[in-house]
């Protein structure tokens, strides 16, 4: 019997199917490590929100976000350069990773972004000590009146409320946001990943969109500080009566 090379057809088919078993296995290494940089993002956030509670305890105060460095910009008796549009303040921190000028990374090699309340806690700092600068004393019951978090943009990209049903906080509950652009750090995709840059207090957080969504893909992470947590952890450290 004599031996028989491939025919044309039968190599196609051949290199076909390697091609269709390659692909997958991309695509399968490609979703591994999308969702390990997504765990590894929210651990970072994670931190960072822990390290904004405890430069609370040490300075009575959260700190201004970062502009042109890793160092807060503002802050004590000088007001925040921006509430809404900065970066968390890595070097203030003592965050890392970070990059040269200071700034935090998340898992892509993207800055983290930054918001802090402009009403108390932000563009006028005040100390949470048991009297401010002005001598008057801070009661449990003063919260933020400003950021606020909705699980879909407004109808209205002037809104600075959320539309009635799409509210996961409301305007008095949360003092801080620390949250990264996801993969894809800019220009926004969508209108959800837009309402998170353009530095007013309404931001949007909800589920990662799949590559290639109708509208644009949202795959942004975000965390915040409520006032009860914040209240809290000063009153255990006793920052706070």
């Amino acid at each position: 019997m004599t031996a028989r090379g491939f025919s044309l057809i039968e190599a196609a088919v051949v290199l076909a199917i390697v091609g269709l078993l390659l692909s997958s296995t991309l695509f399968t290494l490609s979703a591994q490590v999308e969702s390990r940089q997504r765990a590894d993002t929210q651990r970072r956030l994670d931190d960072a929100r822990e390290l904004l509670l405890s430069f609370a305890l040490v300075n009575g105060r959260l700190p201004c976000p970062a502009t042109t460095s890793g160092e807060e910009a503002g802050g004590g008796a000088a007001p925040c350069a921006t509430s809404y549009g900065g970066f968390l303040p890595a070097r203030t921190l003592g965050f890392q990773p970070a990059d040269a000028e200071g700034f935090a990374l998340d898992a892509w090699g993207n800055r983290i972004r930054y918001a802090v309340s402009a009403t108390q806690w932000g563009s006028a700092p005040a100390r949470f000590t048991r009297q401010h600068a002005a001598g008057a004393a801070w009661s449990m019951g003063q919260k933020p009146a400003d950021l606020v978090v909705c699980n879909n943009p407004p109808a209205l990209a002037s809104a600075t409320a959320c539309d009635p049903g799409t509210s996961t906080t409301n305007q008095n509950t949360v003092v801080a946001i620390v949250f990264s652009t996801g993969r894809n750090p800019g220009p926004a995709r969508g209108a959800s990943e837009a309402r998170n840059l353009d530095a007013n207090a309404l931001f949007v957080s909800r589920a990662a969109d799949p590559p290639g969504a109708p509208g644009g893909e949202f795959d942004d992470l975000l965390v915040w500080i409520p006032v009860g947590l914040l209240y809290g952890r000063m009153v255990s450290a006793g920052v706070l009566p």
